[in-house]
């Protein structure tokens, strides 16, 4: 099993993840943290094969605390800049995954990082075709960067209607504030869900059916 330790300010997002990580096969969570101090800790306790890992923690930058950490490590974060991304992978990140994804996402990135420990775990002399060929087998579903027929500039518009909002919204309302469809608002919004970035729950009014309505949870 690849023990998984899973770096994440907001406790409940961090045990979204546990679920998602706990779904892929050959993985184990081991613990999970909120602080680069907790990080830190729990890295030297634990001894993880694998870290995900935040950059927005409350006490300092998970990019601060990458280089220190010793262990394979994958970046999962709402930081989408280009400074974020560059540290990240000079620091040694074997992958940077952008909130919100889908438990298919991160699953595909789990996959392929097992495929390629698996590659590099004997011990034996590699040629250049075999550390080619791990290098590919590591980014190799990278490509499926947001579920089929979703695009993820209009995950991430929808993500910061909700963010802006400061209260709960409706698929509806959410349609009406970014001039698409109400399917399409619906669409990506369960991914969100899915994805633990945002809240679902039932909105029940004075007559007709209950409709689900969805609150930014700051993932």
């Amino acid at each position: 099993m690849i023990r998984t330790l899973i770096v994440d300010d907001d406790f409940r997002v961090a045990g979204v993840h546990a679920g998602f990580v706990e779904e892929v096969a050959g993985f184990a969570v081991v613990g999970t943290a909120h602080t680069a101090a907790e990080a830190r800790a729990r890295v030297r306790e634990l001894t993880p094969d694998l870290v995900l890992l935040d950059v927005y923690l409350p006490d300092e930058s998970g990019l601060a605390v990458l280089p220190e950490l010793q262990t394979d490590t994958i970046v999962l974060s709402a930081a989408t800049d280009s400074a974020s991304v560059a540290a990240a992978i000079r620091a040694g990140a074997l992958n940077y995954l952008i909130k919100p994804f889908t438990t298919r996402q991160l699953a595909e990135r789990l996959t392929s990082y097992a495929r390629f420990r698996g590659l590099l775990a004997d011990g034996r002399t590699l040629a250049q075709d075999d550390v080619d060929r791990a290098y590919r087998v590591l980014h190799d579903q990278d490509r499926t960067s947001a579920p089929k027929g979703q695009s993820t500039a209009t995950s991430r518009l929808v993500s910061e209607q909700l963010r802006r909002a400061g209260r709960p919204l409706s698929a509806a309302e959410v349609a009406g504030e970014l001039g698409m469809a109400r399917a399409t608002a619906q669409r990506y919004l369960t991914a969100l869900a899915e994805s633990g970035t945002v809240q679902m729950r039932l909105r029940y009014g004075a007559t007709g059916r209950p409709e689900h309505e969805y609150r930014w949870s700051g993932a």
